[in-house]
C-alpha cells in the first residue's frame, strides 16, 4: 500500500500458487456393464462380432451395485481392431503343417476387463501408473484512486494472471487382465504354432511411450499454458446531492494453449500391424514410419503411420499412434458501462445502467488424428504432426444493463427494510467446438457440423426484502427470483470433443437469508434456497448413451477404430447383412467382420459397407424417420431440468467467541445440504445424482491489535463421499461415467498475518 497523500492510493498485490503431488485429476469411473448380444431379433451373431453390437456401458444408476463394473472391453473399437485380419501375429498347424486357424494379436471377441469389478469406495480405484498433478500460478494485481476532487474519484484496476498446469493418470483407472497372445511360444495344446513375427513375445507389447504390458494400458495427459490481462478505469462521483454516476472500461485479453492427450498401447499395436507391418520375402515385420511419409517402403499398396518413438515425459507431440486434443484460442473484449444513481427521496433509490461489450474470439483448430494416414485405409491427409485449419474468428456485440428501484419504507416492527425489485439483461460469449477427427472425406468422412456454438442470453427479475431486527442483532431477507434464459449453454462429450449445445430454459425461486447475534458473542446464519428449472419447449439432443429413443426397430452399431462415434441402423438391414455373414463364412476359420461398421456413415468407403453384400442402405439417404442419417434419434428435452440444480439448497452456522485478554478464541460450525439434482439435460436414469451433505468445523485464536490468526480446521467431518457432479464420455472410451465427490475429510492448519 502507497499513500503520498490524501488523494492518492496504491496497492500491489501478487499471489503465487504452486503444486506438485501424485493425486489423480479425476475420480472414479462408473459402468453399468453393457453384455455383448449373442442376436439381433432372432439372428444369430458369431462370437467374433458381438461386440459391434454393445455400447460397453449401458444407462443406469449410480447407486445402484451394477455401477460398479467396467465397460465391455470386447465392444471398445480398438480391442476389435487387434482381432481383425490384419492384426494376425500367426497361424496355428498340425504336425503335418495344415493350417488350423488364424491368431490375432487379441483373441477373437475377448473382453480384456472380464470379470473385473471395482471397488464401492468412491476415492479408490485400480491403477498401474501413479499419477502426477502439477499446477503453477501467479497472479499481480495493481489498485489505484486518485481523488480528483470532494465529489469525483479516478479508480483503476490492472490485473495479469499465468497459469501453467500438467496431469497425468490412468485413463481408465481399472485395470485390464493379460490379453496378447504370446507370440514366442512353440505349440498351443497339440497345436504348433507359426508366428508372422514375435511381435508380442512373453505376451507383452512393449509401447514406446507406456512400456511393456500384457494387459490394455491406458494413460491421458492433460496440459495447458495461459495468460491473461485485464484494464478497468472508472470514474465515480461522490456528489452529496440526489444523483451520483459510475463511468467505466475495461479491456480483457486471454490467450490459452491446452493439449489433452491419450495413449493406450493397443493404439500403437493395431497401428503397426495395419499399416507398418511389410512382407519381407519369407516374414513378415514392422517397420519404422518417418514422419512425412505417404507409403511404407517396398509396398505400394500399404499406408505409413508415424509412431512417436519417445517415453511419455518427452513425446514430440506428431505421432498418430495416440489422440491428441490440442486448444488454440485467444479472446478480446472491450466493454463501457456507465450507471447512474437517483435517490429521488430519502427512501427512494433508482438506478439505471447499461453497458456495451464487444468480444472477439478467434480459435485455431486442430483435428485430432488418430491413427490416420493416407490413403484408402488410412483415411487421412497425413501421417504425421496435427495440422491447423484455418482460425475461426467470431465476434459479438451485446447491450445489457439493469434497472433498480430501492424503497426504505419505515416500519413499526423493524429497525430498518430494505425494498426492492430489479431487471437485468446478461450475456455471456458463444464460442467454438473442440474439432473432430482430421479425415480425408474420399476415403473416411465424419459429419461437418458447424463447430461454433452462440451466445447465452438471460433477462433476470428480481424482487426482495432486507431487514434488521431488534437493534440490529437479527436479520432477516428474501429474494424471489426469474431468469429466462435465451440460448443457455450445457456441454458434453461428443465425438472424443467437448460439444456445447444451446437450450432455451428459465428457472426460477426463492432465497431465504437471516442472520441472529443474540449476544455480542454468539452468532447464528442460515440460509434456504429453492430452486425450479425447466428446458423450453421443442428443445431436443442426442443423447449418446440412448441413441435409439425407444426405437425397437434400430440398433446400435459400433464404428470403425479410426471413426468417433456409435451410429444406429435398421434392424431388417443389419440382420440380412448378418445372414449373409453366417452363409459366407460357413466352413471357413472365424474372422471379425468389419465390414459391418459401414452401417455407420462413411466407414462404407473403406469396407464396403452392406452394399459389398447386395444390402441397399446408406445412412446418409436412407428414408428419414427421424434417425438424423444414423446419428441417432433426439431426446426431447421439453420441460426437463437444467443439470446441476437441486431443488433446495440449506446451510446453518453458528460460532462462540471467546474473549482471552488481548485475543479472541471463536469456535464454529457450518452445516450444508442439498436436494436431489440432475448431471445431464437428459434426466435419464443415470443422470440422477441424490441430495447430499457436509459439515464443517473450525477453532480460530485471532489477535486483532497485530491481524495474526491461527486456526485449526476441520473439513467433512464425517469423511462422506457424496456424488456431486457427473459427466459421460466418449463412445469410443464405452460411455462411462466419470464422477466427482466431495474431498475426503481434511484436517488442516492455517496462519496469517494481516498487514
Amino acid at each position: 500500500m502507497w499513500k503520498p497523500d490524501n488523494r492518492f492510493t496504491a496497492s500491489l498485490v501478487w499471489e503465487h500458487f504452486n503444486e506438485d503431488d501424485s493425486r489423480s485429476r479425476t475420480g472414479k469411473q462408473l459402468c453399468h456393464n453393457d453384455p455383448s448380444p449373442t442376436a439381433v431379433g432372432d439372428t444369430p451373431i458369431s462370437a467374433q462380432d458381438r461386440g459391434f453390437f454393445s455400447q460397453g456401458c449401458r444407462p443406469g444408476s449410480l447407486y445402484d451395485d451394477g455401477a460398479f463394473g467396467v465397460p465391455n472391453g470386447a465392444s471398445l473399437p480398438n480391442v476389435v481392431a487387434a482381432t481383425i485380419g490384419q492384426s494376425i501375429v500367426g497361424y496355428l498347424a498340425d504336425k503335418d503343417g495344415n493350417l488350423l486357424n488364424v491368431v490375432p494379436a487379441i483373441a477373437f471377441g475377448s473382453d480384456p476387463f472380464s470379470n473385473v469389478i471395482q471397488s464401492r469406495n468412491l476415492r479408490e480405484i485400480a491403477t498401474t501408473y501413479d499419477p502426477r498433478f502439477r499446477a503453477k500460478n501467479d497472479v499481480v494485481q495493481f489498485n489505484a484512486e486518485l481523488s480528483i476532487s470532494d465529489s469525483l474519484k479516478l479508480v483503476s484496476q490492472t490485473g495479469w494472471s499465468r497459469d501453467n498446469y500438467f496431469s497425468t493418470q490412468d485413463y481408465n483407472r481399472f485395470v485390464s487382465r493379460p490379453v496378447f497372445f504370446d507370440t514366442s511360444q512353440t505349440t498351443v495344446g497339440d497345436a504348433i504354432f507359426v508366428p508372422t513375427q514375435n511381435i508380442l513375445p512373453g505376451g507383452a507389447f512393449c509401447d514406446p511411450q507406456l512400456g511393456c504390458s500384457k494387459g490394455v494400458l491406458a494413460v491421458d495427459i492433460n496440459r495447458s499454458k495461459s495468460r491473461q490481462i485485464s484494464q478497468e478505469f472508472r470514474l465515480q462521483s461522490q456528489n452529496s446531492g440526489p444523483i451520483n454516476f459510475n463511468l467505466g472500461v475495461n479491456y480483457l485479453d486471454f490467450k490459452i494453449d491446452e493439449d489433452y492427450y491419450v495413449f493406450n498401447n493397443t493404439f500403437t499395436l493395431v497401428g503397426e500391424m495395419l499399416y507398418n507391418n511389410v512382407y519381407n520375402g519369407d516374414h513378415y515385420e514392422i517397420v519404422n514410419c518417418p514422419r512425412g511419409l505417404t507409403a511404407v517402403p517396398g509396398d505400394a499398396l500399404a499406408t505409413c503411420l508415424y509412431v512417436d518413438p519417445n517415453p511419455l515425459g518427452s513425446i514430440n507431440g506428431e505421432g498418430h499412434n495416440y489422440f491428441r486434443s490440442r486448444n488454440v484460442a485467444r479472446t478480446r473484449s472491450w466493454a463501457g458501462f456507465g450507471e447512474i444513481y437517483w435517490k429521488a427521496t430519502d427512501a427512494l433509490k433508482i438506478t439505471a445502467g447499461l453497458r456495451y461489450t464487444r468480444d472477439i474470439k478467434v480459435t485455431t483448430p486442430y483435428p485430432s488424428q488418430l491413427l490416420l494416414t493416407p490413403g484408402l485405409f488410412g483415411g487421412g491427409y497425413v501421417n504425421s504432426g496435427y495440422p491447423a485449419q484455418p482460425d475461426i474468428r467470431q465476434r459479438w456485440g451485446a447491450v445489457t444493463g439493469r434497472f433498480v428501484v430501492d424503497w426504505k419504507p419505515h416500519i413499526s416492527f423493524t429497525n430498518e427494510t430494505l425494498l426492492y425489485a430489479s431487471y437485468a439483461r446478461g450475456y455471456k460469449a458463444g464460442g467454438t467446438n473442440s474439432p473432430s477427427i482430421g479425415s480425408d472425406p474420399q476415403y473416411l468422412g465424419h459429419f461437418d457440423v458447424d463447430p461454433r456454438f452462440r451466445p447465452e442470453y438471460v433477462n433476470a427479475f428480481e424482487i426482495g426484502t432486507k431487514n434488521t431486527f431488534a437493534g440490529g442483532r437479527l436479520t432477516l431477507n428474501a429474494t424471489a427470483f426469474f431468469y429466462d434464459y435465451k440460448d443457455y449453454q450445457v456441454s458434453q462429450i461428443v465425438d472424443r470433443a467437448t460439444k456445447n449445445e444451446n437450450f432455451n430454459a428459465i428457472s426460477y425461486g426463492l432465497e431465504l437469508e437471516s442472520i441472529w447475534r443474540p449476544t455480542p458473542r454468539w452468532r447464528f446464519n442460515a440460509n434456504l434456497g429453492l430452486l425450479k428449472t425447466r428446458i423450453g419447449n421443442g428443445m431436443k439432443s442426442i443423447d449418446v448413451m440412448n441413441r435409439l429413443q425407444g426405437h425397437d426397430d434400430w440398433v446400435m452399431v459400433k464404428p470403425w477404430l479410426q471413426q468417433a462415434s456409435n451410429c444406429i441402423a435398421p434392424k431388417a438391414k443389419v440382420q440380412e447383412l448378418l445372414n449373409m455373414l453366417a452363409d459366407f463364412n460357413a466352413g471357413l476359420p472365424p474372422s471379425v467382420d468389419a465390414v459391418i461398421t459401414g452401417f455407420c456413415a462413411f466407414s462404407g468407403v473403406q469396407f464396403g459397407g452392406p452394399a459389398l453384400y447386395g444390402i441397399d442402405y446408406d445412412p446418409l439417404t436412407y428414408a428419414d424417420v427421424g434417425q438424423n442419417q444414423g446419428r441417432g434419434f433426439y431426446a426431447d428435452l421439453s420441460g426437463k431440468e437444467l443439470p446441476n440444480a437441486p431443488h433446495w439448497t440449506f446451510n446453518i452456522g453458528g460460532q462462540y467467541t471467546l474473549p482471552l485478554a488481548s485475543w479472541n478464541l471463536t469456535l464454529r460450525g457450518d452445516y450444508y445440504a442439498q436436494g436431489a439434482s440432475w448431471a445431464r439435460v437428459y434426466n435419464a436414469v443415470n443422470d440422477r445424482l441424490r441430495g447430499w451433505d457436509n459439515l464443517n468445523l473450525a477453532i480460530t485464536l485471532d489477535r486483532p491489535a497485530s491481524g495474526f490468526a491461527v486456526q485449526l480446521y476441520i473439513k467433512n467431518v464425517f469423511d462422506k463421499a457424496p456424488i456431486t457432479g457427473a459427466f459421460v464420455n466418449s463412445d469410443d472410451s464405452g460411455l462411462t461415467t466419470n464422477v466427482f465427490t466431495l474431498d475426503p475429510r481434511i484436517i488442516g492448519l492455517s496462519l496469517s498475518k494481516r498487514f
